[in-house]
């Protein structure tokens, strides 16, 4: 299964004003993925980066010692936006994950 992590706080970062939180990011994200995956979507999780549960998550801690703008999200542990994020990015690394590796099915030679 693919997971997608967003991870923020519920305060929004100095530059992130006008932007949405990084929950109504994930929100939004699960709701694209839905309607883009309706046969196999993805699970989306928010990450707050201030709740004591995440203290053992090694990409939370990046994101509290400011190494990440927030809200970051990752596909299956793979970092793919961070501040506003893109669906086309998002998707992109959705559909590298679900598609066989190229060049690993060949045709049986005779």
């Amino acid at each position: 299964m693919i997971m997608i992590k967003v991870y923020g706080a519920e305060k929004k970062c100095p530059s992130c004003v006008n932007l949405p939180s990084s929950r109504e990011t994930a929100e939004w994200l699960e709701a694209a993925v839905q309607r883009k995956y309706p046969d196999n979507p993805p699970s989306v999780e928010h990450i707050d980066i201030e709740d004591s549960t995440s203290a053992s998550d090694a990409v939370a801690e990046k994101v509290r010692q400011e190494e990440y703008f927030y809200p970051l999200v990752t596909v299956n542990g793979i970092v793919v936006a961070e501040g506003n994020p893109r669906l086309k990015a998002v998707y992109r690394e959705i559909d590298k994950t679900q598609s066989p590796a190229a060049g690993t099915t060949e045709a049986p030679k005779e």
